[in-house]
């Protein structure tokens, strides 16, 4: 068994770490450090582990772990690195944006690895710090970069959008986060500036055979009306073959447990509640549409994290993350 901490589990994130973490056969929750809840049993946050465990936040962490897992809000990791002398044992995962990009990625004696395992799955066994992408960058990669690696997104514009749910903005309430707002609502925010745009193109450019003319993504977001999920479309002009692109398409992920390919339409309920990330493709004359649907808190949040935790200690990659959908 390994030990894992947690810093900042009141939020989120924080519940669906603790609730994968609490069902995971190899781990023990040695601590959910929340200030504002300290003294509180978990189950009076996230009220549906009523039963499942006595453990209460504490108000302050420390390293008798093998894990640590960052789910405060954004700078909060890269404040608590430098305020502390982490032990070397001590196993780190920033859900959050701090390290996620190379000029952020060393930091005292730690170099975060990008926890894409799709991408960066060597790497991440071997290391000992994690920076976990964000919720859109994954869907957003995960759609693109089989199409990079194979030089097609050079000298090309392409242009995504995508919609996630009222998670997606975190669980203090905000003006657009209010039920009464979000019902019957959408909106665009951060059109064509999104903070994931960073970590997306430098993945993209670490597969493609040559950066030079790397085209920039023009991402237009959008705020939905439901609680959990991210549906994004990708779409880029080609003049290569319908079937060189279902070529490409069909062989992409062929190895991997959590991100499949279809031929049929994709949809949210197909990975609500799960860690999958599932792409669909469409292609008209020379244009393609590339569909990708993940949980934002699973496989673009905690859920991925875990996964990056099973690799990091050897664990079969899936464990305790053999989640069921909600698609009925």
């Amino acid at each position: 068994m390994i030990k894992a901490g947690i810093i900042g589990g009141a939020g989120y994130t924080g519940g669906e770490l603790i609730r994968l973490l609490l069902n995971h056969p190899y781990v023990d929750i040695a601590f959910v450090q929340s200030a504002s809840n300290a003294g509180n049993i978990l189950s009076k946050v996230h009220t549906d582990l009523i039963g499942e465990t006595a453990i209460c936040f504490a108000e302050s962490h420390h390293f008798d772990i093998d894990v640590l897992f960052f789910c405060a809000g954004h700078g909060e990791a890269k404040k608590f690195v430098e305020q502390h002398e982490i032990p070397s044992h001590v196993k780190l995962i920033d859900i959050g944006n701090d390290f996620r990009l190379q000029a952020d990625a060393n930091i005292k004696d730690r170099s975060f690895v990008y926890g894409l395992p799709e991408l960066n799955k060597e790497a991440i066994q071997k290391a000992d710090s994690i920076a976990n992408p964000g919720c859109f960058a994954t869907a957003i990669q995960l759609g693109l970069l089989p199409f990079a690696k194979a030089g097609l997104l050079n000298n090309t514009d392409v242009f995504t959008t995508g919609i996630t749910g009222s998670t997606g903005a975190g669980q203090s309430l905000s003006a657009t986060s209010h039920f009464s707002w979000r019902a019957n609502n959408i909106s665009a925010y951060k059109t064509l500036q999104h903070q994931h745009l960073g970590e997306i193109m430098q993945s993209l450019q670490q597969v493609a055979p040559t950066s030079d003319s790397l085209s920039s993504i023009n991402f237009v977001p959008w705020r939905g009306d439901f609680t959990r999920g991210i549906f994004v479309s990708s779409t880029f002009k080609t003049e290569q073959p319908e079937t060189t692109i279902r070529n490409i398409f069909s062989a992409a992920y062929t190895s991997e447990i959590f991100t499949h390919t279809s031929q049929n339409t994709v949809h949210l309920k197909q990975v609500v509640n799960n860690n999958k990330c599932i792409i669909g493709l469409e292609m008209v004359e020379n244009t393609v549409v590339v569909h990708s649907v993940i949980d934002n808190l699973l496989k673009g949040a905690s859920g991925q994290a875990v996964q990056n935790m099973n690799l990091m200690f050897g664990f079969k990659e899936s464990e305790g993350l053999m989640l069921k959908s909600s698609s009925f």
